[in-house]
């Protein structure tokens, strides 16, 4: 039986899918897997509340564990991870979010594009929304068309995505995002 890898989602993934007020349809498009994201993430959610309340859906899902990076091998694993990608506040998420999927030997989810560049060099397995979607399509959890319909969403919330939904399956199949993994 293949082991099902476990999923770190980043804020951005988080944050979009509550202002789109559609995190029940990403619980229920992963369950059966393993997702998680940290506290740190959490903090970064719980400070846009003010400016986007809908950010406040994403702070207690019952769906996701929450890793509080409070361990000896935690913090220095995100350690490891602010030193490659960048100390500022703003990478914070992200390198917790790396520790954490390389203590789970499982993989993060995040649309930044400087930081998913800085861990597939350091060898671990990131991916964003796209190859997420195209996963679950793959899968049969969700159809191409619902997958397209929830890219402009996203898109529409201010989420910076390489393709539309009209485009999701030609962006897809051009970059192999439905071919199941050896």
């Amino acid at each position: 039986m293949t082991r099902i890898e476990p999923l770190v989602l980043d804020t951005m993934c988080l944050s979009h899918f509550a202002l789109i007020e559609r995190l029940d349809v990403l619980g229920e498009l992963l369950s059966g897997g393993e997702c998680w994201t940290t506290a740190i993430v959490k903090g970064e959610l719980g400070r846009g509340v003010e400016d986007h309340p809908l950010l406040r859906n994403a702070l207690d899902l019952p769906w996701l564990h929450v890793a509080a990076l409070d361990e000896l091998t935690e913090i220095q694993l995100f350690a490891k991870w602010s030193r490659l990608i960048g100390t500022s506040e703003r990478d914070h998420g992200e390198a917790s979010v790396f520790a954490v999927s390389e203590l789970l030997d499982g993989i993060a989810l995040t649309d930044d594009q400087k930081a998913t560049k800085v861990a597939r060099a350091s060898g671990l397995k990131v991916h964003g929304t796209i190859w997420l979607l195209a996963r679950l399509c793959r899968d049969g959890k969700i159809t191409e068309a619902g997958a397209g319909n929830l890219i402009d969403m996203l898109r529409e919330s201010g989420m910076r995505l390489p393709c539309t939904g009209a485009q999701f399956g030609s962006f897809a199949t051009k970059h192999g995002l439905f071919v199941r993994p050896q």
